[in-house]
């Protein structure tokens, strides 16, 4: 004789069917909750036995994302593309860096890592009073070594890619967007990431999550038309960096043949330290004009 599990799949998979396709496990413990009575589940049947019943019988599908920090785990239904999967389970997430450069096709390269971003918890609000710049010995003694990256991060063999989970400063997902995207898949995929100006800040900041900075030159280059370098500007002001990134911003405007109005918003800042467009550069030519280090040959 069927149990009574058995008797109510239909059911219980057509209630399935009909929501999201991506689950926590306190998505589907509300389901199992509000429909248990409808579905006349026995009292002996718990949370657990249902999950067992539902991964082995029907197109429910346990997802484990195993990163050094914290675990991220849940469930979709049927196949769920990666990145559509990744931004469902893990809270407030988007896409960044290298990969929002991919999603807004300014790169001719397939990054093999994926990042993923959040923000830190609000310990203050966007617009927040500028820092105190650092002074230049700090600046010198930053820039000469290699930068700080994520270890928090996981490799997915099947997928053959890399995950790295960010956690940011908290900016009240300042230039953070959302659309349906095609990346040559057979749908769309609905996705949240950096828009072209907060991308751009990004990878300015830390170009060694995009592929380095000629990756970073041209992604402002393929920006051409399409860039408001005024909403860049007013959002760079917002971010409230420590270190003058107007500098390295200029320079990538002026080297991409930017108009000189537009680039002539970064020039007219102050500009009173040295800066480097990245970590421990070895060799490097310096410009003048956006006291910058860059490395030699660049």
């Amino acid at each position: 004789m069927a149990s009574r599990i058995q008797i109510a799949k239909p059911d219980i998979v057509r209630a399935f069917a009909a929501g999201p396709r991506i689950l926590r496990t306190h998505d589907v413990a509300q389901i199992f909750n509000q429909q248990r009575e409808f579905w006349r589940l026995t009292k002996s049947t718990t949370l657990h036995s249902f999950l067992g019943f539902m991964t082995e019988k029907t197109n429910l599908k346990p997802v484990r994302f195993a990163f050094p920090n914290r675990e991220v785990s849940g469930y979709t239904w049927g196949d769920v593309p990666l990145l559509e999967t990744l931004l469902g389970l893990v809270e407030g997430s988007y896409y960044s860096h290298y990969t929002a450069v991919s999603i807004h096709g300014l790169t001719e390269q397939v990054p093999k890592t994926i990042y993923l971003s959040r923000e830190r918890s609000s310990g203050s609000t966007v617009g927040r009073q500028q820092p105190k710049p650092f002074d230049q010995k700090a600046i010198d003694s930053a820039f000469s070594r290699p930068p700080r990256v994520s270890t928090n991060e996981i490799e997915l063999q099947d997928e053959q890619v890399r995950v790295v989970l960010l956690e940011g400063a908290y900016q009240g997902g300042l230039g953070i967007t959302t659309g349906d995207i095609n990346l040559g898949g057979e749908r769309d995929l609905h996705l949240r990431y950096t828009g072209l100006e907060r991308t751009l800040i990004d990878i300015a900041v830390r170009p060694f999550y995009a592929g380095g900075v000629f990756e970073v030159a041209k992604a402002f280059e393929r920006s051409k038309d399409r860039l408001s370098v005024n909403t860049l500007a007013a959002m760079l002001h917002r971010m409230a960096f420590g270190y003058p990134y107007h500098q390295v911003i200029g320079y990538y405007l002026e080297r991409a043949e930017y108009k000189a109005p537009l680039v002539e918003l970064f020039q007219r800042q102050p500009m009173e330290r040295d800066f480097y467009l990245t970590h421990n550069m070895g060799k490097t030519s310096y410009i003048s004009r956006w006291r910058l280090h860059v490395p030699q040959g660049f």
